[in-house]
C-alpha cells in the first residue's frame, strides 16, 4: 500500500509540470468521442459535370474515392445529392494555429449539415470544456467587405465585447476573414490584446467546409493537435479564409464545393437548441436568451432576420452600417401604410447604389412585405442610432432589446418581471435593472427577490445583492428556512474552509455531489476556527444550546456569567451575520463588506472574521491566498477599530458595555474574548478598552487612585473609612446625586417629570464599612501587590533552606516551605479544575496548558516533588538538594511575570522571549561549526582517548571556551607541559596527551592546529556572534517600535489571573480553597438564570445604538474616501474620457445632421423643379387645348384610392404570412397597399392550393371564380386546408355558470390544447350555427355533448365576423360565430358537468 501511495504521488508531481499525459488522453478520447459522433459528407457517386475532371458535387475527380468513381450500388443512376451524398465518420477535427504574427489557436471540426444541434452542443460544452452561455449573440450582416465608420466601429467593438464579457456571452458568426465576421474577430482580438486573457469571449464561427481556402491543412484522421492554417487572401478567388480571431469553427459540410449558405440552416437549428436549454441552474425556468445583431448586408441578411423574428428572436440593427440595415432602420419609425413598395425602390437604390438595378421588381415586392412584418414585430425590433443614443452603449442596447422582447404583452405580470431579473442577475447588469426593471411599473415584494438574491450571492455578483437590499430584499425572510442556508455553503466554491469541511464529514466525494453538508458540520468547523471555548453557532438541538460564556474576563464579570440557556430558549439568529460568515468563509471580500454592513453586532462579526480569516490563512498552502486573507482580516480590524473609536468617542459606558456584551450570534463570544483570540494588538491598545481594562484591574477602587495610596492603605486599612482612598460605588453614587439635583431644578423651574427618574443600575445608597474592606482586598491590584510580597517571601524562604537549614530531618521553616508549595500546588488545581468559565474540563485543560507561565509552574512543583522524593531518601539526599537548587531557578524565572504590568519592563519580557526562540536556532548554527572543529581538533591531536568525559570535554566543550577567549595550551607546541597530561590516559583528571616523539615533544602539524583555530574564530567568534547581534537587534527594534501596544495587549493575561484569583496571597490562599472545596461539595446551586425582558430590551437597545455608530463610521470612510487623492484622480480621469467620448459623438452627430439637411434641401429643390416643369407643362397643355391623359388619370385615381384604403382599413396579417401552414406552399408577397382587391396588382402571381382532405363540391376553378376574399389578397388561391370554398363557419361556445362561495363569480369553461399547452374556448367547424362542432363530441363526451346540444337553441348568439386565420386564401377564409349558454345552479348539466371539469 505504501508502494502504490508513492508511485501515485510520482506520477502526479511528473504529471503536472507538463501536462503531457493529460493532453495526450484527452486527445484520444476526443478522437474517439468524434469518430463516434461527428460524421461528415463524402460524395459516394463521381459524374461528370462542368468538365471532365470535376463532378457534379464539385469535386474534383482526385477527391474522390475509388468506390466513387467505379461505383457497384449506384449504376445508371442520374447523381442526387440526397441520395449519392453519404455521412462517414469526420477526418477533420482538432486545434489550428493561424500564422502571423500573434499565433492564434481555436478548435475546430468538420460536421454533416445534417448533424443534430444536441450533438454539436454537447461537442461544444462537453469535449470543449465551454461554460454553457448566458447569451447567445448571433451577429449577421454583409459577408463582403465593408467600411464602417471609425467612431460607430470601436463603438461596436467596445459594446460587443462588453456585453460578451459581462453576460458570459457566446457569439456566433460566419467565421470567414470577411465582412461582420472580420469585425467581430477584431474586436476579440482588441480584447485579448488589451486584457491579456485570451480565451475568455467565445467566438464561434459557422462556416461552410467546401469554401473554406486551404482547407486541406486541417484534414487528419486522427485530429490535427495543432493544424498549421495559413491566411493567404491573394489566391482564395471565390472561397474565403478562417478569421484567426475566432475561438472556435463549426465547419459545416453538405458533400459539395464552392456553394455558399451550406451552414444556414444548421446553424439556426443550433441557435434555436441552444435557445432551448435552460439558464444557468438545471431548475431555472429560464431558457438562454438569443439576440441577433445586424451590420449591413443583402437580400440574405433580410431573410435572416425575418426568420429570426419569426422564431421570437430580437433583433438589433446598427443605423449608418449600410444596404438592408440602413433601410429597415429608415421605415422602423414609419406607420405601415407608408411603407410602399416606391418608398423601398427609393431606399433600395439609395444604400445599395449600382447594386440596385440587378434587382427585379418581384424581388422588391417580396422585400416590401418581409419588411413591413419585420416593423410590425415592433417588440423584436431594435434600432440603435448613434445620433440618438447619448451614451452610444451597445451593449445597453443589445441587452435591452432582450428585456423588450420578454415584455411584449400590454399587461406585464409578476412572472415576466421575474424572468426579466433574472436574466439582468445572469449576465451581471446592474445597469439594466436599475434603469428597466426596478421601475415604479414593478412593484417587488420580498419574497419575489428570493430567488435573484440566492443566484447573486451564488454568481458572486454584489452590486446587484446591493440592489436588491435596496429594493426590499429581506435577509431574515430570505434565509427563513435553513435549507437555503445549507444550499448557499453546497453552492459555495472551492476554497480552504471546503476542504476542512472535507476531512471533517471524512468524505471528498460527497462534498463534490453537495448533498452531505449540513449545518452542523459548518457550526463544528466554525467553532474549531473560532476557538472551541465557543458555542455552536447552528446547534443541531435546542437540549444542545448550553451557555458557555467566553473565556476572558469580561464575560465572568458579566451578570449572566457560565449560566446554561434554558432548553426552551432558542437564539435567534442574525441573517446578516450568516451571509456575513458565509462569505468571509469563502474570503469573498466584496459580498462580507455589504452583509457586514447590515450585521448587528458588527464590532463582533468584524473581530470574529479577523480570528477565521487568521486561522484559515495559516492552514493555507498558497501563499497568494493566504497573505490576501490576511489582509482582509486587517481590514475587519480597522473596521472594528473605527466603529468602536466612533461608540467611545459618543458614549463610554456604553462603548464599555459593548466589550463585555454576550453575542450570540457569534457563540456566546464578547469582542474583547475575539479581539484577544486572534491577537487583534490594534484594537487592545485602543484607549476604550485599556480604559476597561484598568477599571477591572482596579476592581472598585477609583482609577485615579495613585499607587502609593493603595499601598498604604493595604497596610493600614482603617484609612479607607476617611476617604483617603477612592471607590468607584461612591463616584457613580456622586454623580446620580448630581444628577438627581439637577433634574429637581429644571422640575422646580418648568414644572417638567419627564426624565426624573433615576436609571435602574446605578447605586442608591453609599458603600458600607465591610464593603469598603471587601473592595480594597478584593481589587486584582491589591491581589497583585500582595502575590508580590507573598512571593518574594517565599523566595527568600526557599533560599535561606537550601543554603542555611537543609538537614537530614527537616527543620520547622523548611516544613513551612512544604506548606507554601502546597497552597501554590493548590492553585494550580483551583485554575485547572474550577469552571466558573464553563468551559469543561478538556477545553480549561487546553487553555491552561498553552500558557508559558503555567508551564514554568508545572514544571516547578513537579521538580520540587521529584526533589523532595529524592531528598527524603537518604541515599539520595544530595541529589535531592540539587533538584532543589535547580527548582529555585525556575521560580525564579516565573518572577519575570510580574513585571508584565510594568510598561517599562513587560514588553522587556516579550524580547526575551523572542530572543530565546533567535537563540535556538542559533545555537543549531554555532553547533555545526563547534562539533566540526573539535572532533577534527581532538582527532588531531589525541590518539584513540576511550574516555567519554574527555572526549566530550576536548571535542565540545573546550571549543565553545574558545569562543568566549579561553584557549586550550596543547596547541602550540611553544605552551605544551607533560605536567599538564597523562601519557596513557590513565589520570581521570588529566586529560591524555597528544601523540609524542622520542623527545617528548608534540608530533602534531602545528601550523594546521593553529590555522584551523584561526579559521574556528573567524567564522563562530566574528560571523556568528555578529549575526546574532544583528538578529538580536532586529527583535528588539521590532518590539520597542511596537512597545506600547505589546505592553497593553500581553497585560490582560495578568488581569485575568488575578481578576480570578482568590484574595489571600499564599500560603493564606489555602484556606480560600478550602472555602471553595465546601462550597462546592455542600453548597452546590444552579446558577442557570434566564433574562428578563428587561435585559433583553437592554441588550437590543445596546446593538441599535451599535449600529448608528457603525452607520456614522461608514460615512465618515466612504467621506475620507471620496476626498483621497487617488478617487480625485480617478474622477477626473472619468470626466476627461466622457467629455471626449461626447465631442466624438457631437463632431458625428453634427456632420450627420448636416448631411441630413443637405439631402432634405435637395429633395426641396428636386421637388421645385418637378412644379415648376409641370406648371410650364400645364400653360402649354392649356395653350394648346390638349386633351388629359387618361391613364394618368387612372393611376392617380387607383393611388388615391389605395391611400385612402390604406388609411381606413386594417388588412389582415395572419394569411399572409410566408408559409401556407401544414404544407410546403409559399405565399405570393403581398405588401399591405397592395391587399385591397380595389388595388391594382399586376403582378400578382400567386400559386394555387387545395387539399385533398376537403368535402366541398365545387370544382376548383369555379370555386376560385365564384367566391373571393372579402379581407382582400392572401397570396395563395384555391381552397387552401379549410373545407370548402367561400366562408367556412366556426363556432366558439363559450358555456357559463355562477360559483357559490363568499362572493359569487362567474365561470367559464376552458379545454386544454395540449399541443400548445394553454386553455381555449371549447370550439370547431360547423356548417350552420343552430348546432355544436362534431368535434366536441370527443372533449365533452356524447351525454354531455347532447345535452348542451340541446340548448343551443336557449344560447345567446354573435353576429359572424371575418377571422384572420393563417388558414385562408384567396377564395375560401374563416368565419365564426360565439354561443354563449349559461348554465343554472339547479340545471342537471351542473351534475354532469361537475365531475370532469378541474377548478
Amino acid at each position: 500500500m505504501y508502494f502504490q501511495t508513492l508511485t501515485n504521488l510520482e506520477l502526479q508531481k511528473m504529471l503536472v509540470p507538463n501536462q503531457g499525459g493529460s493532453c495526450w488522453t484527452e486527445r484520444c478520447a476526443l478522437s474517439c468521442w468524434m469518430k463516434q459522433n461527428i460524421n461528415k459528407k463524402e460524395c459516394a457517386l463521381f459524374q461528370k459535370g462542368p468538365s471532365e475532371e470535376i463532378c457534379k458535387c464539385g469535386y474534383s475527380k482526385e477527391a474522390h474515392n475509388v468506390e466513387a468513381i467505379k461505383p457497384e450500388d449506384f449504376v445508371g443512376e442520374t447523381w442526387n445529392k440526397h441520395r449519392h451524398v453519404l455521412d462517414v465518420p469526420t477526418n477533420a477535427f482538432g486545434e489550428i494555429q493561424f500564422d502571423g504574427l500573434q499565433q492564434t489557436t481555436a478548435k475546430y471540426a468538420r460536421v454533416s449539415s445534417e448533424t443534430s444541434p444536441e450533438v454539436l452542443y454537447d461537442l461544444l460544452t462537453e469535449q470543449w470544456h465551454l461554460l454553457p452561455p448566458n447569451l447567445l449573440i448571433s451577429v449577421t450582416g454583409g459577408a463582403k467587405n465593408f467600411n464602417l465608420k471609425p467612431h460607430l466601429r470601436n463603438m461596436f467593438h467596445r459594446g460587443l465585447i462588453k456585453v460578451a464579457q459581462t453576460t458570459g456571452a457566446w457569439i456566433i458568426t460566419g467565421g470567414t476573414n470577411a465582412g461582420v465576421m472580420k469585425h467581430v474577430g477584431q474586436a476579440v482580438r482588441d480584447y485579448s490584446l488589451s486584457n491579456s486573457i485570451q480565451g475568455q469571449i467565445v467566438a464561434i464561427g459557422v462556416a461552410t467546409w467546401g469554401v473554406i481556402h486551404n482547407r486541406e491543412a486541417l484534414i487528419n484522421e486522427e485530429g490535427c493537435f495543432p493544424a498549421l492554417y495559413m491566411t493567404d487572401k491573394t489566391s482564395q478567388g471565390r472561397l474565403s479564409c478562417l478569421d484567426k480571431n475566432h475561438t472556435h469553427f463549426l465547419l459545416v459540410d453538405d458533400g459539395t464545393h464552392g456553394h455558399y449558405g451550406v451552414e444556414i440552416e444548421l446553424r439556426t437549428c443550433l441557435e434555436k437548441c441552444i435557445s432551448g436549454k435552460q439558464l444557468g441552474k438545471k431548475d431555472s425556468s429560464v431558457t438562454i436568451p438569443v439576440v441577433c445583431v445586424v451590420l449591413e448586408g443583402g437580400p440574405g441578411t433580410l431573410n435572416t432576420i425575418f426568420n429570426a423574428m419569426k422564431n421570437g428572436t430580437p433583433c438589433v440593427i446598427f443605423e449608418g452600417t449600410g444596404r438592408i440595415a440602413d433601410v429597415i432602420a429608415q421605415v422602423s419609425g414609419l406607420p405601415l401604410q407608408q411603407i410602399t413598395i416606391t418608398l423601398i425602390h427609393q431606399l433600395m437604390e439609395k444604400f445599395f447604389g449600382q447594386e440596385y438595378k440587378k434587382f427585379t421588381e418581384l424581388s422588391v415586392i417580396e422585400w416590401t412585405k418581409k419588411i413591413q412584418d419585420i416593423v410590425r414585430m415592433s417588440h423584436l425590433l431594435t434600432i440603435f442610432r448613434v445620433t440618438e443614443d447619448s451614451h452610444g452603449d451597445v451593449d445597453v442596447a443589445i441587452l435591452k432589446a432582450l428585456l423588450k422582447a420578454s415584455r411584449s404583452s400590454e399587461t406585464l405580470t409578476l412572472d415576466c418581471w421575474k424572468t426579466q431579473l433574472e436574466l439582468a442577475v445572469a449576465w451581471n447588469r446592474v445597469d439594466i435593472a436599475k434603469t428597466e426593471i426596478f421601475t415604479e411599473d414593478s412593484l417587488w415584494s420580498s419574497a419575489d427577490l428570493h430567488q435573484a438574491m440566492f443566484s447573486a450571492l451564488v454568481g458572486n455578483k454584489p452590486q446587484f445583492v446591493t440592489l436588491l437590499l435596496e429594493n426590499g430584499m429581506s435577509l431574515r425572510k430570505f434565509l427563513q428556512n435553513e435549507e437555503t442556508l445549507c444550499n448557499l455553503y453546497r453552492e459555495m466554491p472551492s476554497c480552504i474552509f471546503l476542504r476542512k469541511l472535507a476531512k471533517r464529514v471524512h468524505s471528498k466525494a460527497d462534498l463534490v455531489d453537495s448533498n452531505n453538508i449540513t449545518l452542523t458540520h459548518v457550526s463544528d468547523e466554525v467553532r474549531h476556527l473560532l476557538g472551541n471555548a465557543t458555542r455552536h453557532i447552528y446547534p443541531p438541538y435546542v437540549e444542545q444550546r448550553y451557555c458557555m460564556s467566553a473565556e476572558d474576563l469580561s464575560l465572568s464579570l458579566s451578570k449572566n456569567n457560565g449560566a446554561p440557556r434554558p432548553a426552551g430558549e432558542v437564539a435567534q439568529r442574525d441573517a446578516s451575520s450568516d451571509v456575513f460568515l458565509w462569505a468571509v468563509l469563502q474570503n469573498n471580500r466584496d459580498l462580507a463588506e455589504i452583509a457586514w454592513e447590515q450585521c448587528q453586532d458588527s464590532i463582533c462579526a468584524a473581530l470574529a472574521a479577523t480570528r477565521i480569516l487568521k486561522k484559515l490563512a495559516g492552514g493555507e498552502s498558497d501563499a497568494e491566498e493566504a497573505e490576501e486573507m490576511l489582509n482582509q482580516a486587517s481590514h475587519y480590524e480597522e473596521h472594528a477599530i473605527g466603529v468602536f473609536s466612533e461608540c467611545y468617542n459618543t458614549d463610554e459606558e456604553r462603548a464599555l458595555k459593548l466589550l463585555v456584551h454576550v453575542s450570540n450570534f457569534w457563540g456566546g463570544t464578547t469582542s474583547l474574548w475575539l479581539a484577544l483570540k486572534a491577537e487583534d494588538k490594534r484594537f487592545v491598545a485602543l484607549s476604550g478598552v485599556q480604559a476597561f481594562m484598568t477599571r477591572v484591574w482596579c476592581g472598585e477602587l477609583s482609577v485615579d487612585n495613585h499607587i502609593l495610596r493603595v499601598l498604604i492603605c493595604m497596610l493600614f486599612f482603617p484609612l479607607i473609612y476617611t476617604g483617603f482612598l477612592a471607590f468607584r460605588h461612591d463616584e457613580l453614587f456622586q454623580k446620580e446625586a448630581k444628577k438627581q439635583e439637577a433634574m429637581k431644578k429644571v422640575k422646580r423651574v418648568t414644572g417638567n417629570t419627564h426624565g426624573a427618574q433615576s436609571l435602574g443600575s446605578a447605586p442608591d445608597k453609599p458603600l458600607s464599612c465591610w464593603d469598603r474592606l471587601v473592595s480594597l482586598y478584593g481589587s486584582p491590584q491589591v491581589k497583585f501587590y500582595w502575590n508580590i510580597v507573598s512571593y518574594f517571601f517565599f523566595l527568600n524562604l526557599f533560599a535561606g533552606v537550601l543554603m542555611m537549614d537543609f538537614h537530614a530531618t527537616p527543620s520547622v521553616p523548611e516544613l513551612l516551605l512544604y506548606v507554601w508549595v502546597f497552597s501554590l500546588v493548590c492553585e494550580e488545581f483551583r485554575q485547572l479544575f474550577c469552571n466558573s468559565d464553563g468551559f469543561g474540563f478538556k477545553i480549561k485543560a487546553k487553555l491552561y496548558i498553552t500558557d508559558l507561565w503555567n508551564i514554568l509552574d508545572v514544571l516547578s512543583i513537579l521538580l520540587f516533588l521529584l526533589g523532595l522524593a529524592f531528598r527524603l531518601t537518604s541515599e539520595l539526599f544530595y541529589a535531592g538538594k540539587i533538584v532543589l537548587c535547580i527548582d529555585f531557578v525556575v521560580f525564579c524565572l516565573r518572577l519575570m511575570a510580574i513585571f508584565t504590568i510594568s510598561q517599562t519592563l513587560g514588553p522587556k519580557i516579550i524580547i526575551v522571549r523572542r530572543m530565546m526562540k533567535d537563540l535556538f536556532f542559533f545555537m543549531f548554527l554555532l553547533s555545526i561549526w563547534v562539533v566540526a572543529y573539535g572532533v577534527a581538533k581532538q582527532g588531531i591531536l589525541i590518539h584513540n582517548d576511550t574516555r567519554l568525559d574527555w572526549i566530550f570535554r576536548g571535542a565540545i566543550y573546550e571549543p565553545y571556551l574558545i569562543i568566549f577567549g579561553n584557549f586550550p595550551e596543547n596547541l602550540a607546541e611553544a605552551k605544551f607541559s607533560l605536567d599538564s597530561c597523562s601519557m596513557n590516559g590513565t589520570d581521570p583528571l588529566k586529560p591524555k596527551c597528544p601523540i609524542l616523539n622520542e623527545n617528548h615533544a608534540p608530533v602534531f602539524p602545528e601550523w594546521l592546529t593553529i590555522t584551523m583555530l584561526c579559521v574556528y574564530l573567524l567564522f563562530a567568534n566574528i560571523l556568528l556572534l555578529n549575526l546574532l547581534i544583528a538578529i538580536f537587534n532586529f527583535t528588539f527594534q521590532e518590539v520597542q517600535d511596537n512597545t506600547d501596544r505589546i505592553w497593553k495587549f500581553q497585560r490582560y493575561e495578568l488581569i485575568k489571573e488575578y481578576h480570578s484569583r482568590p484574595a489571600a496571597p499564599p500560603p493564606f490562599i489555602i484556606f480560600s480553597h478550602l472555602s471553595l472545596l465546601i462550597r462546592s461539595i455542600w453548597l452546590c446551586k444552579s446558577h442557570c438564570k434566564s433574562k428578563d425582558l428587561k435585559d433583553q430590551t437592554e441588550a437590543m437597545e445596546l446593538l441599535s445604538w451599535e449600529a448608528l455608530m457603525k452607520d456614522r463610521y461608514l460615512l465618515s470612510v466612504k467621506q475620507e474616501t471620496s476626498r483621497s487623492t487617488d478617487r480625485l484622480i480617478l474622477d477626473t480621469a472619468q470626466k476627461v474620457t466622457s467629455i471626449s467620448e461626447r465631442l466624438e459623438r457631437e463632431e458625428e452627430s453634427v456632420s450627420a445632421v448636416v448631411l441630413k439637411r443637405l439631402t432634405r434641401l435637395e429633395e426641396q429643390v428636386n421637388q421645385s423643379a418637378i412644379m415648376l416643369q409641370w406648371i410650364m407643362d400645364s400653360l402649354k397643355s392649356t395653350a394648346k387645348e390638349e386633351k388629359p391623359d387618361t391613364s394618368n388619370a387612372a393611376d392617380e385615381s387607383s393611388s388615391c384610392l389605395r391611400n385612402e384604403s390604406a388609411s381606413k382599413d386594417k388588412f389582415h396579417v395572419n394569411c399572409r404570412q410566408y408559409y401556407y401552414p401544414s404544407s410546403k406552399v409559399t405565399r405570393f408577397p403581398v405588401p399591405d397597399e397592395k391587399v385591397p382587391w380595389q388595388v391594382s396588382f399586376s403582378s400578382y402571381q400567386p400559386s394555387c392550393y387545395t387539399s385533398e382532405d376537403g368535402n366541398d363540391c365545387i370544382d376548383g376553378q369555379d370555386g376560385a371564380d365564384k367566391f373571393r376574399n372579402p379581407g382582400g389578397r392572401t397570396g395563395v388561391r384555391g381552397r387552401g386546408a379549410l373545407s370548402h370554398f367561400g366562408p367556412n363557419l366556426h363556432l366558439d361556445l363559450v358555456l357559463t355558470r355562477w360559483k357559490d362561495g363568499e362572493r359569487s363569480a362567474l365561470e367559464y369553461l376552458a379545454i386544454c390544447d395540449s399541443s400548445q399547452s394553454i386553455f381555449t374556448l371549447p370550439s370547431g367547424p360547423v356548417d350552420c350555427d343552430d348546432h355544436l362542432p362534431e368535434n366536441l363530441k370527443t372533449t365533452l363526451g356524447n351525454e354531455l355533448y347532447r345535452t348542451i346540444n340541446a340548448k343551443v337553441s336557449e344560447g345567446k348568439k354573435l353576429p359572424k365576423c371575418y377571422v384572420d386565420d393563417s388558414r385562408n386564401t384567396d377564395n375560401a377564409w374563416v368565419e365564426t360565430t360565439v354561443l354563449n349558454i349559461h348554465l343554472d345552479r339547479t340545471s342537471q348539466v351542473m351534475v354532469d358537468i361537475n365531475p370532469q371539469v378541474r377548478h
